[in-house]
């Protein structure tokens, strides 16, 4: 790392010496948020809303594409209401955040800030949903919730984030469950494809699953220190939801039935994923296709006669092959190389008068660092192969180190040394008992994370009690 380099990232905690401290500094020197002055609140800025945006926008995408229509649900749950699901208002108890006073006078009923919408969804399909005719209802909002964290980290947990939350009635129960699948598999495509995050799709325990649901579904992803988030989340209600809620309609054969929901959410939380999965300790390293910004161009000595001109007449031409802006401020070449590989922007494009003169650019790459030089007349095909190098580069390069970062164990003993050593996922049988897993957590930290649809029979006893098992199940710490 030059002179520069080492001024510049000097009041960055290096990853390997403090992860926390190093996500913390990315995030508010990259100016993807700052703090505000309620606890556990961000406020998202320019740079960090530009991303959220792309996440947003291509997931809003396929989520039209597979039959759903936005609505917006309101802000405000009425006390009663929240109280009609009795596991799922236990499940959100400790969470939710009251409003009791509306101006000067004290509300007659208390109201809940939404932590999440089911409720409002099922007192809605309640009033609209009443022949077979109406079903399915395929609906999805963009909004923002509020959970009253006690510990707080930006992106990752905090009291109010964004997200889309996908709520859905079925005439019957396969249905349902093929909607939640579905969905499940749209986020990890979004994972996997616009955000290079590789993950691992299975169901999550009856402890783990979320309150009122019939089955959860996941995708988990790792991080760079080891740790597992996840990432996304798909539930499949039966008629748990409707029954509390007398969500009913008439079938084909004039009998009364009632419906089958599911819930599904993705949140501004995948950007910590991003952040730690692909991050160095230079700063962000964001995937081609999720980057609000493709390609920087930094002019050299753009106070010569010509130079600016051509790096405007380089972005106008590049801008049908990529995302492309320009840095003409004042600022000395270094300092900007610098901030935008904080920013995690893939390809820097460098256009100096010896460049012009030579009929070329040089392209530097932020995964690598990687310097090319490319002649004026392949620049645009190029750069589009670079930015498809640069994706799949780190798409394999974070599929290796989970692979790296994920074990096999069959007792206990090696399950705690495992996990002290090596961290990441531990692949391991469980015998269903709800006794064991707690166990699990309390002398390891380490949780369920999923029961993964690609099954392994890696031992045939439980990890815990060395009973019978069946089941196998990545566990891991977790954000």
């Amino acid at each position: 790392m030059s002179k520069m380099a080492k001024e510049f990232v000097k009041d960055v905690t290096a990853m390997d010496e403090d992860f926390a401290q190093w996500y913390t500094d990315v995030v508010t020197k990259a100016d993807l948020i700052d703090y505000s002055s309620v606890r556990g609140s961000m406020i998202i800025r320019p740079y960090g809303y530009a991303l959220w945006d792309n996440i947003k926008n291509e997931l809003d995408r396929r989520i039209k594409e597979t039959g759903h229509e936005n609505v917006y649900m309101p802000l405000f749950i009425p006390e009663s209401l929240l109280q009609k699901e009795k596991d799922h208002v236990e499940g959100f108890a400790p969470e939710v955040a009251w409003v009791t006073h509306g101006g000067s006078e004290e509300l007659t009923e208390r109201l809940v800030v939404r932590p999440t919408s089911e409720v409002l969804f099922c007192e809605h399909y309640s009033n609209i949903i009443h022949s077979y005719r109406d079903l399915p209802k395929l609906y999805n909002q963009w909004a923002n919730v509020v959970r009253w964290e006690k510990t707080t980290r930006p992106f990752l947990r905090t009291l109010e984030f964004l997200w889309q939350e996908g709520h859905t009635a079925h005439a019957t129960d396969e249905e349902a469950m093929d909607e939640t699948i579905k969905m499940l598999n749209v986020y990890a495509a979004i994972c996997e494809e616009i955000l290079a995050i590789p993950v691992v799709k299975g169901q999550k325990t009856e402890k783990e699953k979320f309150a009122g649901a019939k089955a959860t579904f996941t995708i988990e992803s790792l991080m760079h220190d080891g740790k597992a988030l996840q990432s996304g989340t798909s539930h499949h209600f039966g008629t748990g939801f409707a029954e509390a809620f007398g969500i009913q309609y008439t079938d084909k054969e004039g009998k009364l039935q009632y419906v089958h929901q599911t819930s599904w959410g993705f949140t501004t939380r995948i950007i910590g994923a991003l952040i730690m999965v692909h991050g160095d300790d230079r700063g962000l390293v964001i995937p081609p296709k999720a980057a609000p910004t493709q390609v920087m161009i930094v002019p050299i000595a753009q106070h010569k006669e010509g130079v600016l001109d051509f790096a405007y007449d380089l972005k106008k031409t590049l801008s049908g092959v990529a995302r492309v802006d320009i840095d003409a401020s004042d600022k000395k070449p270094g300092w900007k190389f610098n901030e935008y590989e904080m920013k995690g922007i893939p390809v820097r494009l460098e256009v100096g008068p010896k460049d012009i003169e030579n009929k070329q650019v040089v392209l530097v790459r932020r995964d690598t660092l990687e310097k090319v030089i490319v002649p004026l007349d392949q620049l645009e095909s190029k750069l589009g192969e670079l930015l498809a190098d640069i994706q799949a580069n780190l798409y394999n390069k974070a599929l290796k180190h989970r692979e790296e970062r994920t074990s096999v164990t069959v007792t206990f003993d090696e399950f705690k040394e495992t996990l002290e050593t090596n961290g990441g996922f531990i692949k391991a049988m469980w015998c269903g008992e709800l006794a064991c897993e707690e166990k699990i957590k309390e002398e390891t930290g380490a949780t369920s994370r999923c029961m993964p649809f690609e099954q392994e029979q890696v031992s045939d006893k439980c990890v815990c009690c060395g009973e019978k098992a069946d089941k196998m199940v990545y566990w891991a710490k977790a954000y």
